[in-house]
Formats: C-alpha cells, structure tokens, sequence
C-alpha cells in the first residue's frame, strides 16, 4: 500500500515540475517560479550555399547608427557594450606589419654559411675491359663485403661507395677507382 502512495506521489511531483504556463510570450515555471522572455518569432531559414544571407531589418538599423558614429563615440560604445556584457579584454598578440619586413640583405649576412664537411662517393660507371680490377678494389675499399657483393655492387651502378666522408678521403678513393677503371662523382 505504501508503494502505490510513493510511485502517486512521485509521478504528481514529476507533473507539477514540468507544468509551465505561457502568457505573452513569457514562460513561468511553477517548481521554481522563475521567468523569461521569448520571442514568438519563427527563427529564419538556414543561408542555402551560394545565396546571399538575409539579415533582419532591425540589424540594418542598428549597423546604420553605427556608422553614423565618430571614432570617440565608436570608442565609446565598445567600451559601455564590454562593460554592459562582461566582456574581457583579449590580450593582443604583437605582429610586425607586412610592409615594415628587413631587407633581405642583412638577412642573408646573419645567417650563417653552411659549409660542407661531409661528403659521398658514388661510382656511376665503369670500363668493361676493367670490370675485374674494379670488383678487387671495390672489395678492399668497402670493408665486410666479399668478392660477390662486389661484383653485384659494380653492375648495378650507379651506386653509392661511402658516404659521410670527409673530402680528402673522397678524392683520394675517387683516384683509386678511377685507376681502377671507374668513373665517379663526388657529392
């Protein structure tokens, strides 16, 4: 018996919350009291891709008065519409102006001149009557690698022999292929 009563109880509660009266356009609860204002005005239809939005006559109004404004009145009015509204400063990022750019002449004298210290050796072709010669000394110059890896190494040039190398190396390696039979380049 006690059950029914609650689950009555419970669902007239539930009721008397949701029960809201409409009188002119204000909307009273009557749990809390409390009231606001709406407008019985259907909200305009979306903006369609391609079309112009269409903007509400009191809108245009209000954009006229403004611009009939001077500067200090505009001043003016942004400062009462964040002070009426709440409205928080944003901080304001600092940017250089496009025309106030340096030369670039002193950009380019204080950037520091890469220079190249590192380099790579890679054989572009060889001489066929030189193809052995060059597969031996391909092997003694390229540690780990067998008499096999060197001849599949010397008939798909063009390849890379060593690379991250200083310049004198290269050149000195560069000669030794070369009496060997090689043609290379040094990048």
């Amino acid at each position: 018996m006690a059950s029914r009563r609650l689950i009555f109880l419970s669902t007239k509660l539930s009721r008397n919350i949701h029960r809201i009266s409409r009188r002119d356009r204000v909307v009273t609860c009557s749990l809390c009291s409390t009231s606001r204002r709406y407008s019985t005005n259907p909200l305009p239809e979306p903006a369609i891709d391609g079309q112009d939005k269409v903007f509400p006559p009191k809108l245009h109004t209000i954009v006229d008065d403004i611009g009939k404004l001077t500067l200090t009145e505009v001043a003016d009015l942004n400062e009462l519409l964040k002070k009426t509204l709440r409205i928080q400063d944003a901080p304001v990022m600092a940017m250089g102006m496009p025309g106030m750019a340096a030369p670039k002449e002193d950009e380019e004298e204080e950037a520091p001149k890469i220079v190249k210290t590192l380099f790579s050796l890679k054989l572009l072709e060889f001489a066929a009557d030189k193809k052995i010669t060059l597969i031996k000394e391909i092997k003694s110059l390229v540690p780990d690698m067998n008499l096999v890896q060197a001849k599949k190494f010397v008939e798909s040039a063009p390849q890379v022999i060593k690379a991250d190398i200083p310049k004198e190396e290269a050149e000195t390696l560069k000669k030794a292929i070369e009496a060997a039979g090689g043609k290379c380049d040094i990048d």
